[in-house]
């Protein structure tokens, strides 16, 4: 019997097992990782082009749907921003009204010699008490008015103190009190007004920059219309590697988005010339009839200081005439119907004439009478032009709030919904994506 011996067992052990191929690959070094190969592979086919272009349009239809909330949030807070704007520029308008409604009431009252009529007094304590009240309110509004508001505060302080020093002296007769109200306006004009006027300056640029940024928003719809050029380009490439025209998730999606966009134009572009409306219109003849009110009332203080000043008080009427020809300009160019406080106005300037007339002809007492005379035509025209700058004003403050309030509401849920149209839209392109990969499986 022949016995049968392996190579390299003459010995009787076993030699070592050859190398094979497979393994001296796997440990060639350099080669490319077999998952590496995958990928590419994967992404090569349709099944992960399809993949690819799945997350695509989930990606541009979340975008899409963030950008739409972030152009209604956006909007909101410029609309909010206006509103707060523009109520603490009518506030600080208002409490310089009331300071010099205050100033008018304590010069008039101090025409009559002893007591002051207690209607006039109660006119300035009033005031006095709306005005302090209003830089209470504002100071806790904005703090970048804190400086100002803090000037025109202390010099409030001084002017009532200088003023209750005038009267005190005017009661006993004494010349001294036309010295301290005289000084008391002083402060008032050089101290306390030019704050506030400081103040109307910085709180005017503010609501020029919030009303501008109420339509600078609609270019966030960009994000909008990229997203759905995404989604019909990967609609066409689908198209043609499937030989089939619509896929009903992408379009079904691409239809959510349009009506998204279109539908967000719609309504930032309203609240955008709702706000124009805003500004042009209720808001802009708040501000003028304001500012008007304010001249008118500080040329009736001048029109007591001309006669307190008894002979020498050309200055006075000088103003008298500045303020209102000024208060009359700014009524022609306020937006309707603020036009008819101008023939108000005209009215009571004409009235004021009858004093001067009284005055210059030499009977001073008799223009005191008429300018103090509660029933005389002066003070009626002048009661009737500040009552009815007084309503034009709150009526249209109410409106400028009311306007932008709403609008805000609008447009914060438009965001909110255009969120969610993204989702659905991502959700449903998606689905439709996934139509065709389950054709691979």
């Amino acid at each position: 019997m022949t016995t049968l011996v392996s190579p390299g067992s003459a010995t009787g052990r076993t030699g070592p097992a050859p190398v094979t191929p497979a393994v001296a690959a796997a440990a060639a070094p350099g080669d490319p990782a077999p998952a590496s190969h995958g990928l590419r592979a994967a992404l090569r086919r349709t099944p992960g082009k399809l993949r690819v272009a799945g997350v695509l349009v989930v990606v541009a239809a979340l975008v899409a749907g963030a950008a739409g909330l972030a152009a209604g949030l956006a909007q909101a807070a410029a609309l909010d921003a206006a509103r707060a704007d523009t109520a603490q520029l009518i506030g600080v308008r208002e409490v310089r009204n009331d300071l010099v409604t205050a100033d008018a009431a304590a010069t008039n009252a101090f025409l009559v010699g002893g007591l002051e009529p207690v209607e006039q007094r109660v006119r300035y304590s009033t005031a006095i008490a709306e005005a302090s009240q209003g830089l209470a309110g504002l100071a806790g509004s904005n703090s970048s008015d804190a400086d100002l508001l803090g000037t025109a505060t202390a010099g409030l302080t001084t002017y009532t103190g200088l003023v209750e020093q005038a009267r005190a002296n005017n009661r006993q007769g004494f010349p001294v009190g036309a010295a301290y109200l005289d000084q008391a306006s002083s402060v008032l004009r050089s101290e306390v007004l030019p704050a506030l006027d400081g103040l109307v300056a910085d709180n005017e640029h503010r609501v020029d920059g919030s009303f501008a940024a109420v339509s600078q928003v609609l270019w966030v719809l960009a994000l909008c219309v990229l997203a759905l050029v995404v989604l019909v380009v990967v609609q066409v490439w689908l198209a043609r590697r499937t030989h089939r025209r619509l896929n009903a998730g992408l379009v079904v999606a691409t239809v959510v988005l349009v009506v998204a966009t279109v539908g967000g134009a719609v309504v930032l572009g309203r609240a955008g010339v709702r706000a124009d409306d805003v500004r042009d219109g209720p808001y802009a003849r708040a501000v003028a009839v304001s500012q008007a009110l304010s001249l008118a009332t500080d040329a009736k203080s001048m029109e007591s200081f001309t006669l307190i000043k008894r002979g020498s008080g050309q200055a006075f009427e000088e103003t008298f005439v500045a303020e209102t020809d000024q208060a009359a300009q700014v009524l022609d160019g306020a937006p309707a119907p603020a036009g008819d406080l101008g023939q108000q106005l005209a009215t009571w300037v004409g009235a004021h004439a009858q004093i001067r007339a009284l005055d210059d002809a030499g009977d001073w007492d008799g223009a005191v009478a008429l300018a103090v005379d509660p029933q005389g035509e002066p003070r009626i025209a002048f009661d009737a032009l500040t009552a009815a700058a007084t309503s034009s004003v709150d009526e249209d403050v109410t409106a400028t709030q009311d306007a932008l309030g709403d609008a805000g509401g609008a447009v914060v849920l438009l965001g909110w919904l255009a969120l969610l149209a993204g989702v659905a839209a991502a959700v449903l392109g998606w689905r439709g994506i996934g139509r065709r990969l389950e054709e691979y499986r």
